[in-house]
């Protein structure tokens, strides 16, 4: 059956190059859109069409239909999916997004609203007549969540680090230093301290410590999508190109790629791994590629302190467990 989704908003057009800058979608919806009378534009909405001179842009009501499992036909059409990613009405890697950066237009964001790049100069100086102190935000195709999109239960530091078609489960912390795109996010109570990076998913229960980064797809072509289970660590200023499951520790400052190898420690068959090529650390201990441990449950990853050596360790039961006051909604 064809998924679909829907919404009414409000599209601002740039009136310089006609390029669709923006749309905003306040009550998105999964479905059809019904029969009755689904597409009267609330009063609320209706309001706030207007044309801006100054910024010269036109903001319109639009009535966006989608099929969610194609890709992105137009610029309303893409905010539409980002709106329900936000709105956690659908989890990251669940919809189409193919090309949706060739959807989007690039944007100046300011504190007046979105602008044209064209002839950006000329705007300024006819929005400093009318609003003097004019900041420009970013200049970008993705604007920031929360001036679309506030989910309950969520508290950001900054929210200029938070794309708009992030999913952020309640109770999940952003901290200032924490970063998290479009398409990513988190399924549970997180405290989230790094990057996340697109398509990367965390579990609840699960901490991603300062600095730490995790790789994503955009570019350097990587095809694998990264994720970590619940109640795990990503240790300060570490970085992960492989999965993890559940209960795992990175230690801090330790970054593992699918190709870093590693000595597994203890019990090598708790590790449920092929050993038959594996090599040798000339300690007894087998060595493989991270990658062949992706996903797998309750590991603890470190340095060897002395040789600087990638080890792997079974975890005792000990869970990772978040400071639940940081969390309380």
């Amino acid at each position: 059956m064809t998924r679909t989704a829907w919404g009414i908003g409000l599209a601002t057009t740039s009136e310089i190059d006609h390029a669709v800058l923006e749309a905003w979608y306040p009550t998105p919806a999964l479905g059809e859109p019904g029969t009755a009378s689904p597409w009267d534009v609330p009063a609320e909405i209706g309001a706030l069409e207007v044309v801006d001179p100054v910024r010269r842009v036109r903001r319109d009501v639009v009535r966006t239909e989608i099929d969610l499992d194609a890709a992105p036909a137009s610029a309303a059409d893409a905010y539409l999916r980002l709106h329900l990613l936000s709105h956690r009405l659908v989890a990251p890697n669940t919809i189409n997004l193919d090309g949706i950066f060739g959807a989007l237009a690039n944007v100046v964001w300011t504190s007046a609203g979105p602008c044209s790049p064209v002839e950006f100069e000329l705007t300024r100086a006819r929005l400093q007549a009318r609003t003097p102190g004019l900041s420009v935000h970013g200049v970008d195709k993705f604007p920031r969540m929360t001036d679309y999109v506030v989910p309950s239960g969520v508290r950001i530091a900054d929210a200029s680090r938070v794309r708009l078609g992030a999913h952020l489960a309640a109770g999940t912390t952003v901290m200032h230093e924490g970063f998290v795109n479009f398409n990513a996010g988190s399924l549970g109570e997180a405290m989230i301290e790094g990057r996340v990076s697109q398509g990367v998913v965390i579990g609840d229960g699960t901490d991603v410590g300062g600095g730490a980064s995790i790789m994503g797809t955009l570019s350097g072509g990587g095809k694998q999508r990264v994720s970590i289970g619940r109640r795990s660590l990503l240790g300060a200023n570490a970085g992960l190109g492989i999965s993890l499951g559940d209960d795992c520790v990175v230690e801090a400052g330790l970054y593992v790629t699918a190709g870093t190898k590693i000595s597994l420690l203890g019990d090598a068959s708790s590790y449920d791994v092929d050993l038959t090529d594996a090599a040798s650390d000339g300690e007894g201990h087998p060595v493989v590629a991270a990658h062949l441990l992706s996903g797998l449950d309750g590991l603890l990853l470190r340095r060897h302190s002395l040789t600087g050596g990638v080890q792997a360790l079974p975890r005792a039961a000990r869970a990772v467990e978040l400071n639940a006051a940081l969390h309380a909604q």
